[in-house]
């Protein structure tokens, strides 16, 4: 099933193994056409459009896009208690994580009465959005909510897509995840036209635009975040997801393969990848993962993913080789299972998120680890970062020079304006300190 992609013996430049190693991803730029014309319905027409796009593609249209305050309090009250402990203690871990996140404002001083301070100020409002595809993501509402919260953030709306079985509402229980962490503007609208919603709003019917969206979607919400960025922020375009193992021959198979298969039942595009210096190991897990993926309730899906090219083992010479392919492959997810997993997890260097050692498996980091699991994907890793509490906070520098400050740098100033043939910029600096006349 998992393709075998064999480095021994060759020496490859970084650029090269990103060409040979096993990645699927997505064109973005391919649906774009498709998508502008729905981001500009939207644009225009506001709730309206927005709502005929989701009978459309949902076949269903809400009564109403605002979610009632009883609907969200319903679906709390009948959330299963089991699930409702679960959520709660995610929430308490996530938070926990992410309030220690928070960096402190500091001031520097460079000479008497010249002062830097840098604060840290929270986006006014946010616009975060939960999938509702393929499976139920209240996983999503925390690790979107959690840090937005703890950053300062106090107007947030959550996104998503209406279901059908539920009356035209989002998934109960992704309105129960919403009630619990006391977001209480819910919209039931999802796909590209609930990114162009949030960021354009719509005044007739009440509805804020934001400043910011953020959250997983699909290759048409990601095309719709490409197309409305700039008129908002957006966080990092996410790809269908991916899991990278280092493991060398300590690593146990079937925790492997298990670990391998519960990426790969996400989406038919998941990526999943070992890296291993042990051809018994390659053999054993690829052995495991043929034995056991028919055991998940998404087995076609999974099929569809581990047999994809964007899967494969990837066996090298020894670790320190392993090492190199797993930063050249940037995953959204790495696991290291090696003899000196907490050793060789220091090196790497291109992650999302790094998780060491047998019993911190990536499902962990899913919901309860208390990391934040929107990470970035398709090799981004390499220069962009998952999700925190510093996606929603705008770093302010605040200069206060007195008199003397200023006047002992004015006439470097002045010398660097002339420099770039901007001679007003020096007299704004002279003026200062010319005789009253």
């Amino acid at each position: 099933m998992l393709q075998t992609i064999d480095l021994r013996g060759k020496e490859l430049s970084t650029s090269q193994l990103r060409r040979v190693l096993p990645r699927g991803g997505t064109d973005v730029a391919s649906v774009l056409d498709k998508v502008a014309p729905m981001v500009h319905h939207v644009r225009e027409e506001g709730a309206a459009a927005a709502l005929d796009y989701g009978e459309q593609f949902d076949g269903v249209r809400p009564a109403q896009l605002k979610v009632s305050p009883e609907a969200l309090e319903k679906a709390a009250a009948e959330l299963d208690p089991a699930v409702r402990e679960a959520i709660e203690e995610s929430i308490a871990r996530v938070r926990k994580v992410h309030a220690e996140q928070k960096p402190a404002r500091h001031t520097t001083e460079l000479a008497p009465g010249a002062q830097v301070t840098e604060v840290f100020l929270p986006i006014d409002r946010v616009g975060l959005y939960v999938p509702g595809g393929k499976a139920v993501y209240p996983s999503s509402v925390i690790m979107n909510t959690v840090p937005a919260q703890e950053a300062g953030v106090t107007s947030l709306v959550v996104a998503s897509p209406p279901q059908k079985e539920f009356g035209g509402l989002p998934h109960p229980t992704v309105l129960a995840t919403c009630y619990i962490l006391g977001v209480d503007e819910v919209w039931a609208v999802g796909g590209a036209q609930a990114i162009a919603l949030l960021a354009y709003g719509d005044d007739s019917a009440a509805l804020e635009p934001v400043d910011i969206i953020t959250g997983p979607g699909n290759i048409f919400v990601t095309a719709a975040k490409r197309l409305v960025r700039g008129i908002v922020g957006t966080d990092a375009e996410a790809g269908p997801t991916e899991i990278a193992i280092l493991g060398d021959k300590t690593a146990d198979p079937i925790y492997v393969a298990y670990d391998l298969i519960s990426q790969a039942e996400h989406d038919p595009m998941a990526a999943s990848v070992l890296i291993t210096d042990s051809p018994e190991l390659a053999e054993q897990v690829r052995l495991e993962v043929e034995a056991r993926y028919t055991a998940t309730l998404n087995a076609e899906r999974a099929a569809q993913a581990l047999r994809g090219q964007q899967s494969g083992i990837v066996l090298v010479d020894d670790m320190e080789a392993g090492i190199a392919v797993a930063n050249a492959y940037a995953a959204e997810h790495l696991e290291i299972q090696t003899a000196q997993a907490r050793a060789d997890a220091e090196k790497i260097t291109h992650a999302g998120a790094i998780f060491v050692g047998e019993f911190s498996p990536v499902p962990l980091g899913d919901y309860s680890a208390g990391s934040n699991h929107v990470l970035p994907t398709s090799g981004t890793a390499r220069f962009s970062a998952g999700l925190s509490t510093h996606t929603f906070l705008r770093p302010v520098n605040i200069i206060d020079y007195d008199r003397a400050a200023l006047g002992e740098i004015a006439d470097k100033v002045i010398a660097f304006a002339n420099a770039e043939q901007l001679p007003a910029h020096g007299e704004s600096i002279r003026a200062r300190f010319e005789e009253e006349k």
